[in-house]
């Protein structure tokens, strides 16, 4: 999972991919913005099969490689 996650963000980012690391802040070091947010989202609900709804939505659950993969981890183990 964080595999697919990490090779999803380093190919969609615009900045240099090879500096982002697990723990990385994703959009606070600029490597998304807010359009790659909703990519980003529209990939993890296709590939993983989760349903992200408004609550979601807040900075912890988006802001790494690491912080993704335990929110993915929590929607996938709820249902």
């Amino acid at each position: 999972m964080k595999e697919a996650v990490r090779t999803y963000i380093k190919e969609n980012t615009f900045k240099e991919a090879n500096k982002i690391e697990d723990s990385t802040l994703i959009f606070q070091e600029g490597f998304f913005d807010s359009m790659g947010f909703v990519m980003l989202i529209d990939f993890l609900e296709e590939h993983f099969q989760v349903k992200t709804s408004d609550e979601d939505l807040v900075e912890e659950n988006f802001e790494s490689i690491d912080a993704i993969t335990a929110y993915i981890n929590r929607k996938t183990n709820a249902n």
